[in-house]
Protein backbone atom coordinates (compact mmCIF):
# COMPACT_ATOMS: atom_id res chain seq x y z
CA UNK A 1 0.00 0.00 0.00
CA UNK A 2 1.49 3.65 -1.10
CA UNK A 3 1.64 6.46 1.41
CA UNK A 4 0.06 9.14 0.21
CA UNK A 5 0.97 13.02 2.06
CA UNK A 6 -1.81 14.50 4.29
CA UNK A 7 -3.08 17.40 2.42
CA UNK A 8 -1.57 20.62 3.07
CA UNK A 9 -3.46 23.90 2.83
CA UNK A 10 -2.08 25.25 -0.52
CA UNK A 11 -1.36 29.01 -1.25
CA UNK A 12 -4.86 29.94 -2.67
CA UNK A 13 -6.72 28.47 0.31
CA UNK A 14 -4.54 30.53 3.05
CA UNK A 15 -4.85 33.36 0.73
CA UNK A 16 -8.55 32.89 0.39
CA UNK A 17 -8.97 34.52 3.68
CA UNK A 18 -8.36 38.27 4.10
CA UNK A 19 -6.45 38.51 7.15
CA UNK A 20 -4.12 41.29 6.04
CA UNK A 21 -7.46 43.27 4.91
CA UNK A 22 -8.18 43.04 8.46
CA UNK A 23 -4.97 44.02 10.21
CA UNK A 24 -5.34 47.39 7.91
CA UNK A 25 -8.61 47.78 9.10
CA UNK A 26 -7.83 47.72 12.72
CA UNK A 27 -4.74 49.53 12.50
CA UNK A 28 -6.78 52.48 10.20
CA UNK A 29 -9.40 52.69 12.55
CA UNK A 30 -7.14 52.82 15.53
CA UNK A 31 -4.60 55.22 14.29
CA UNK A 32 -8.00 57.31 13.02
CA UNK A 33 -9.29 57.38 16.60
CA UNK A 34 -6.49 57.89 18.38
CA UNK A 35 -5.31 60.87 16.72
CA UNK A 36 -8.44 62.23 16.73
CA UNK A 37 -8.64 62.09 20.19
CA UNK A 38 -5.18 63.29 20.83
CA UNK A 39 -5.81 66.53 18.14
CA UNK A 40 -9.14 67.43 19.88
CA UNK A 41 -9.09 66.27 23.75
CA UNK A 42 -12.05 63.59 24.12
CA UNK A 43 -14.47 65.76 22.96
CA UNK A 44 -14.68 64.40 19.37
CA UNK A 45 -17.65 64.52 17.56
CA UNK A 46 -17.36 60.94 15.37
CA UNK A 47 -13.76 60.01 15.92
CA UNK A 48 -13.85 57.10 12.89
CA UNK A 49 -15.29 60.08 10.91
CA UNK A 50 -12.01 60.35 9.57
CA UNK A 51 -10.13 60.19 5.87
CA UNK A 52 -8.69 57.24 7.58
CA UNK A 53 -12.00 55.91 9.29
CA UNK A 54 -13.76 56.28 6.29
CA UNK A 55 -10.79 54.55 4.52
CA UNK A 56 -10.96 51.26 7.02
CA UNK A 57 -14.88 51.09 6.48
CA UNK A 58 -14.51 51.09 2.74
CA UNK A 59 -11.45 48.15 3.52
CA UNK A 60 -14.48 46.31 5.81
CA UNK A 61 -17.12 46.31 3.08
CA UNK A 62 -14.79 45.55 0.22
CA UNK A 63 -13.19 42.50 1.47
CA UNK A 64 -16.70 41.25 3.83
CA UNK A 65 -17.61 38.75 0.72
CA UNK A 66 -14.26 37.29 0.97
CA UNK A 67 -14.08 36.66 4.50
CA UNK A 68 -17.74 35.42 4.74
CA UNK A 69 -17.98 31.85 6.39
CA UNK A 70 -14.25 33.22 8.10
CA UNK A 71 -13.02 33.99 11.91
CA UNK A 72 -12.78 37.48 9.67
CA UNK A 73 -16.07 37.95 8.79
CA UNK A 74 -17.12 39.03 12.66
CA UNK A 75 -14.08 41.39 12.51
CA UNK A 76 -15.37 43.01 9.41
CA UNK A 77 -18.88 43.20 10.76
CA UNK A 78 -17.52 43.79 14.20
CA UNK A 79 -15.67 47.31 12.42
CA UNK A 80 -18.89 48.33 9.92
CA UNK A 81 -20.85 48.46 13.36
CA UNK A 82 -18.22 50.59 15.00
CA UNK A 83 -17.88 53.22 12.31
CA UNK A 84 -21.65 53.42 11.71
CA UNK A 85 -22.51 53.70 15.76
CA UNK A 86 -19.88 56.31 16.30
CA UNK A 87 -20.90 58.55 13.56
CA UNK A 88 -24.71 58.70 15.11
CA UNK A 89 -23.50 59.46 18.48
CA UNK A 90 -21.62 61.82 16.90
CA UNK A 91 -25.12 63.39 15.38
CA UNK A 92 -26.97 62.78 18.37
CA UNK A 93 -24.04 64.76 20.10
CA UNK A 94 -24.09 67.65 18.10
CA UNK A 95 -28.16 67.56 18.31
CA UNK A 96 -27.72 67.89 21.46
CA UNK A 97 -24.64 70.11 22.10
CA UNK A 98 -26.94 73.44 22.94
CA UNK A 99 -27.48 71.71 26.11
CA UNK A 100 -24.10 70.87 26.70
CA UNK A 101 -25.21 67.29 26.97
CA UNK A 102 -23.35 66.63 23.33
CA UNK A 103 -19.94 67.23 24.46
CA UNK A 104 -20.47 63.73 27.43
CA UNK A 105 -21.86 62.27 24.19
CA UNK A 106 -19.02 62.65 22.32
CA UNK A 107 -16.52 61.90 24.92
CA UNK A 108 -18.58 58.53 25.62
CA UNK A 109 -18.57 57.58 21.98
CA UNK A 110 -14.72 58.52 21.56
CA UNK A 111 -13.92 56.28 24.90
CA UNK A 112 -16.66 53.32 22.98
CA UNK A 113 -14.45 53.33 19.80
CA UNK A 114 -11.13 52.91 21.56
CA UNK A 115 -12.34 50.19 23.48
CA UNK A 116 -13.86 48.64 20.36
CA UNK A 117 -11.19 48.44 18.48
CA UNK A 118 -8.64 47.46 21.19
CA UNK A 119 -11.29 44.69 21.90
CA UNK A 120 -11.74 43.18 18.58
CA UNK A 121 -7.90 43.39 17.80
CA UNK A 122 -7.03 41.39 20.89
CA UNK A 123 -9.51 38.56 19.60
CA UNK A 124 -8.37 39.48 15.89
CA UNK A 125 -4.45 38.70 17.03
CA UNK A 126 -5.52 35.48 18.70
CA UNK A 127 -7.27 34.51 15.33
CA UNK A 128 -11.13 34.24 16.97
CA UNK A 129 -14.15 35.50 16.11
CA UNK A 130 -15.88 38.03 17.81
CA UNK A 131 -18.19 36.26 19.95
CA UNK A 132 -21.98 37.16 19.57
CA UNK A 133 -21.16 38.71 16.18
Amino acid sequence: MADFPAPSQSADSASSVPVTAGVLAYALFGIGAVLEVVRSGLMVPAPLLTILGVAAVIVCYVKRDDAAGTWVASHFTWLIRTFWWSLLWGIIGWALFLVLVGALIWVAAAIWVIYRVIKGYMYYKDSRPIPGV
